[in-house]
């Protein structure tokens, strides 16, 4: 039988039932959107960490001090880090592209009447670029203002808006610890990082910070920023054997500060979120193989109706192919008008989710194909069976049968 004729007959059987086969389609519109939905929340939840890590600067490495944890006590000093590590870092390892010795503290800032406690970030004019800052309003540091201890502050996003709400507050004098400081320019958003929200802080120039508003002579940490083409964990190694030699330290003396590197941080959310949208994939697709099963069953009762008529159609010639083409052709029709019709409603739920909601949701391509070739493949396979027994039947036991 041509392929055309087996398709107009299997629509004419499928439409002859309507009401049941829109029942064995819902397992498969329930599955498939259930898959796109759920890969479209698990593909945005992976942008949105990817989006926040990288925004944090990449091909970086983070030096703090302190040992390792130990019962939830650093095992050594806080104060560990001086700005002459940081000039040691930068003077000694050519890979390094720049460093930024930062310095921070919590304090209150004021204008007028607003105030709000928040981090102070005491940095230099490179920390804005190595951590993949962009000035909004106003303008970002300089070298001279760096070396005669300006009293000029970056605002974060958040800070402006509690500080200033609507008004401009380039060249307006707040309050910090109460230190007067001019502030010079609002950074561009980045949005809350969990632990860390930087569009809440104030950014100053680190002498500055140091000697006039923290009143400190170490530092939180240094920012190192290393070439494209840089070992990351070499330039770890590197980095750790200098600072051993500047604190003096002991072959059986454990580090007083540890080394982190971004590219871990990256890679651990990559993982991370993959996992996460392989879960979330897996669970939907148990719909699927609920919604296939209901196919076979309704088929099976297909079969079982239709008996007399395959009979005849055997009768007078249809091979044991043909039967099994037919019946084989109405599983994949039912689960493939289920596929589409599925996809329309993953759609429509990715879209009412981030509609609704300020989560981010992102659909790829691949899902829909994957979810149209499973749905297909599920057709095939469930549908195999009552397909098979359909072409099977004895004809002269089909056609006597009531």
């Amino acid at each position: 039988m041509l392929i055309w004729t087996l398709i107009k007959i299997a629509c004419q059987s499928l439409l002859a039932n309507t009401l049941r086969t829109f029942l064995a389609m819902l397992g498969i519109i329930i599955g498939v959107g259930a898959v796109i939905s759920m890969m479209a929340l698990g593909a945005g939840a992976k942008a949105q960490v990817m989006g926040r890590v990288t925004a944090m600067g990449t091909n970086l490495l983070v030096v703090r001090p302190g040992g390792d944890f130990r019962g939830g006590v650093r095992s050594e000093s806080n104060k560990g880090l001086k700005l002459a590590d940081a000039d040691a870092i930068l003077r000694q390892l050519p890979q390094v592209e720049a460093v930024a010795p930062l310095v921070m503290g919590r304090a209150q800032v004021k204008y007028f009447n607003h105030n709000m406690n928040t981090t102070i970030t005491g940095a230099p004019m490179t920390y804005l670029s190595l951590r993949a800052f962009e000035v909004d309003k106003g303008q970002g540091f300089s070298a001279l203002e760096d070396e005669h201890v300006a009293r000029v502050a970056l605002l974060g996003a958040n800070a402006a808006e509690q500080l200033f709400a609507d008004q401009n507050p380039v060249g307006e004098v707040i309050r910090i610890k109460n230190v007067n400081v001019r502030v010079i320019g609002v950074l561009k958003a980045k949005g809350d990082q969990g632990w860390f929200n930087p569009d809440d802080m104030v950014v100053v120039p680190f002498a500055t910070a140091m000697k006039q508003i923290l009143g400190q002579d170490y530092l939180s940490e240094i920012d190192v920023k290393l070439a494209p083409d840089a070992d990351a964990a070499a330039m770890e190694e590197r980095i750790g054997a200098i600072l051993r030699t500047n604190h003096r330290l002991l072959p059986t003396v454990e580090d007083d500060f540890h080394v982190r590197n971004q590219s871990e941080l990256v890679e651990m959310a990559s993982s991370f979120t993959r996992t996460f949208s392989l879960l979330l994939g897996g669970i939907a697709s148990i719909s699927l193989v609920v919604g296939g099963i209901g196919i076979m069953n309704i088929m099976l009762v297909t079969v079982t109706e239709r008996t007399r008529e395959i009979g005849v159609r055997k009768a007078i010639g249809a091979r044991d192919w043909d039967i099994l083409r037919q019946f084989l052709l109405e599983s994949i029709v039912i689960s493939g008008v289920g596929g589409i019709l599925g996809i329309g409603l993953g759609l429509g739920v990715a879209w009412s989710f981030s509609r609704f909601t300020d989560f981010a949701i992102l659909v790829e391509g691949r899902s829909i194909v994957l979810a149209l070739a499973v749905s297909a493949s599920v057709g095939i396979f469930f549908g195999y069976y009552p397909a098979r027994r359909a072409a099977k039947l004895n004809p002269i036991e089909a056609l006597r049968y009531e």
